[in-house]
């Protein structure tokens, strides 16, 4: 029979290549695409008077939702 001993631990194994180096740059792009579209749209829909104050909501929320909703993940 071939058995370890018991002090010897098993090495843990890396994740696939694809979730260590490929992952983290689409999760990168596609948040920073939501935030420049939300900002784009926020200024471009300003009615005058709001100042910086609309696109500031409008990042903040889009965070808000991105975190209510991706948070698990």
């Amino acid at each position: 029979r071939n058995v370890m001993p018991r002090d010897v631990k098993a090495k843990p194994s890396q994740p696939p290549w694809f979730e260590r180096c490929v992952q983290p740059c689409v999760a990168e792009l596609l948040g920073s695409s939501l935030f420049i579209f939300t900002g784009c749209l926020a200024v471009l829909e300003d009615p005058g008077g709001t100042g910086r104050l609309q696109p500031a909501l409008a990042h903040g929320l889009a965070l808000g939702v991105t975190i209510a909703v991706l948070g698990d993940i």
